[in-house]
């Protein structure tokens, strides 16, 4: 049932594309999805988005945002260019440290234990950054990729709280979704805007 309701929504947001409806925001789980993130004085636009799901229970929105609309996830991870992904938190079993946990998990599903240390100051970083406060439902995180200053720029609720280096990361970081072993197959095609 939820693959269904999931699949219906990449269908609408990809019919909503191809007519041209100036819709500014989306639901899903009850959370609202815009349709585009300020940065840099640009307009991000919502690529795709999707829910996490583990053990049954949904942990998290998703959205992906870039300066072009792609469906190529390989093209997404190699481009140099401003993007985004957003966060926001549904369950109340997410922590800090659970969040924080389940990315670098992701990281290692998408690169390999054997690549971790090339990143390891930029893991160490994100790991801090996470765990700065209380994770609780609804807390939203956005972190923008900057081409500018080949920097992920880590938002929670709207502020900004640090920046972690590096292009190679932020290669793995949207790898944890977007890589060919990502953490969510099925959330991997609803940032991209497939129906599978």
């Amino acid at each position: 049932m939820r693959k269904a309701i999931t699949l219906f929504v990449v269908f609408f947001l990809t019919l909503s594309f191809s007519k041209g409806i100036a819709q500014e925001k989306f639901k899903i789980n009850g959370v609202t999805v815009p349709r585009t993130i300020d940065f840099e004085n640009q307009k991000l636009q919502l690529n795709g988005f999707g829910s996490r799901t583990k053990f049954w229970t949904d942990v998290y929105v998703q959205a992906l945002y870039l300066t072009q609309l792609s469906e190529d996830a390989k093209d997404i991870l190699d481009s140099d260019t401003n993007m985004g992904i957003r966060l926001q938190i549904t369950s109340s079993l997410v922590s800090s440290e659970k969040l924080s946990k389940s990315l670098h998990k992701g990281i290692v599903k998408s690169i390999g234990e054997e690549n971790l240390p090339q990143i390891k100051m930029q893991l160490d970083m994100l790991e801090e950054l996470l765990n700065r406060e209380a994770t609780v439902e609804n807390d939203a995180f956005n972190l923008i990729y900057s081409s500018t200053e080949k920097a992920i720029l880590v938002y929670k609720n709207s502020k900004l709280e640090g920046r972690i280096p590096g292009f190679d990361f932020k290669k793995a970081f949207f790898g944890i979704w977007l890589s060919n072993n990502p953490v969510d197959t099925e959330l991997k095609n609803a940032l991209l805007g497939k129906v599978k």
